[in-house]
């Protein structure tokens, strides 16, 4: 297993872009350099608006560098659970808005001939279990009352005993960093403006917005849309009360077993998903999976080798080249929010909430952001609402989500902490007491220790140690640090303070 986490698709070169270090004015600011950002910014920017990317590192280094980069309209087992809370219509439009993205992107692509190991795939859901095989018989009947083209199978290609699969057929894979790149060139030809390592930390809500920056500047706007993962300031729309966050891994091998094509999903937990990607004129296979609440649960170093045990099983793993980890949210619904952040300020629009399926969901969220800012009709505008609420599930998934976060925020309080940071060995990480108060330690493999305070910067709950990625994890809301307490994701806007010993 390699020893530190790397993405493979992170080792395509990106451009490099400037800090913004004097205010300025834009028509749209754009916070968030991933997939939804960078195409609703080229969407925009070809129809003429002046537009700024704000991203608080380097582009394309946050979910959209860490996603399995399926392009699909087969979310797992999903069609069924919506057609049961919200109806045929409103679920056939979910899929038709995932549906519309995949051909969105295939179009981008054809257009402009982008070389990003683009192919189209066959989707299975696959069952072991009884339990999972009743999953996909009821997701097969949804599929039918929706009019989705699938096939019902009874064995794959792969070396998994089955009940039976589903397979949704024409759909994509990519390289979405390669995909990308393009639509950033495309963008900057457009007009398109993009800063990075330029954090933003506030925006005030005026008749025109700004966004207020770490670095004291500001960016005075018409629009502002937070496509920053979870929206980096939530103005009373209690987002953080209405989302959960969870963290999944990600394998990358060169397998002694040819890949026999098609992109795989487990309807069994813990899920296991399997796709291929060529790398330097062979295959590399994705093996990923084991997702869980981040900052609660096992070492995190298990869940790779869970996965690296299933790869063994399946295909036989000849080199072990990448492992990296992966963040999304969840909403009470799992439909994504997209549009205003509140009613009242239809100025400020968000979108989060993709539950691991990204690159559709973010292309679609992109094209119902760009239409809403021109004042065009979307037909997905009302499906994805940030302001929709509905009884079932939303309350008893509200009040789970809730008390699981007050259930850890009092463990952390209340945990008692034996260590001290003289206690650590080199390259190992614990929360532990520091002059009669909780701090985070991690000493590295020099032996030096770095130490900050513990205690998340969003709303006060303590960090925990995430030994797989070596890092400090938020088990209240999502919030990730460096080991030097830099945020890595979001809600968190401030860093870790750093301690002395």
């Amino acid at each position: 297993m390699p020893t530190f986490p790397e993405s493979y698709w992170r080792k395509y070169p990106l451009p490099i872009f400037n800090k913004l270090t004097e205010d300025q004015t834009f028509d749209v600011a754009i916070i968030g350099g991933g997939i939804t950002g960078i195409t609703a910014g080229y969407l925009l920017a070809k129809e003429g608006v002046k537009v700024a990317i704000v991203e608080a590192g380097r582009i394309l280094t946050g979910t959209t560098g860490h996603t399995t980069a399926k392009i699909t309209a087969q979310h797992n087992i999903i069609y069924d659970e919506l057609i049961s809370h919200f109806g045929e219509e409103k679920a056939r439009l979910y899929y038709d808005a995932n549906h519309g993205a995949l051909n969105f992107i295939r179009k981008t692509i054809q257009t402009h001939h982008i070389d990003c190991d683009y192919s189209d795939q066959d989707a299975i859901i696959y069952a072991s279990t009884d339990q999972g095989k009743v999953k996909v018989e009821k997701e097969a009947k949804a599929y039918q009352k929706l009019g989705i083209t699938s096939t019902t199978v009874n064995s794959l290609l792969l070396d998994i005993d089955i009940q039976n699969g589903l397979v949704m057929h024409n759909q994509g894979q990519f390289h979405p960093l390669k995909y990308l790149h393009k639509l950033v060139q495309l963008f900057v030809e457009a007009g398109g403006t993009i800063y990075e390592n330029t954090a933003a930390m506030d925006i005030d809500d005026g008749e025109r917005p700004q966004v207020m920056l770490r670095n004291g500047k500001k960016i005075n706007c018409d629009y502002i849309i937070a496509a920053s993962h979870f929206p980096f300031c939530d103005k009373k729309g209690l987002y953080f009360a209405r989302m959960y966050v969870e963290r999944a891994y990600i394998l990358a091998v060169k397998t002694k077993k040819l890949f026999p094509g098609g992109m795989y999903i487990s309807a069994d937990s813990p899920t296991r998903s399997l796709r291929c990607t060529p790398m330097n004129g062979e295959e590399l296979v994705l093996i990923s999976g084991d997702g869980h609440k981040t900052g609660q649960g096992i070492d995190t170093l298990k869940h790779y080798q869970a996965l690296e045990q299933f790869g063994a099983q399946v295909l036989g793993i000849e080199n072990y080249l990448y492992r990296w980890s992966a963040q999304d949210m969840y909403t009470l619904d799992k439909v994504p929010y997209v549009g205003s952040i509140l009613e009242s300020q239809p100025r400020i629009l968000i979108a989060t909430g993709y539950r691991k399926w990204g690159m559709t969901n973010g292309t679609s969220a992109a094209m119902l952001l760009k239409d809403t800012i021109l004042d065009k009709v979307n037909p997905y505008k009302d499906l994805y609402s940030p302001h929709r609420f509905h009884a079932d599930p939303d309350v008893k998934k509200f009040i789970s989500t809730n008390l699981d976060v007050a259930k850890n925020l009092i463990k952390g309080k209340l945990e008692f902490i034996p260590n001290h940071p003289d206690d650590l060995e080199n390259d190992e990480g614990s929360p532990v007491m520091v002059n009669g108060k909780r701090a985070a330690a991690y000493r590295d493999m020099e032996g030096k220790l770095h130490l900050v305070d513990g205690t998340c910067t969003h709303l006060g709950c303590e960090v925990e140690w995430n030994h797989g990625d070596r890092t400090w994890d938020c088990p209240c809301h999502g919030s990730r640090y460096s080991v030097d307490g830099e945020v890595i994701d979001g809600p968190a806007v401030k860093p870790l303070a750093k301690l002395e010993e």
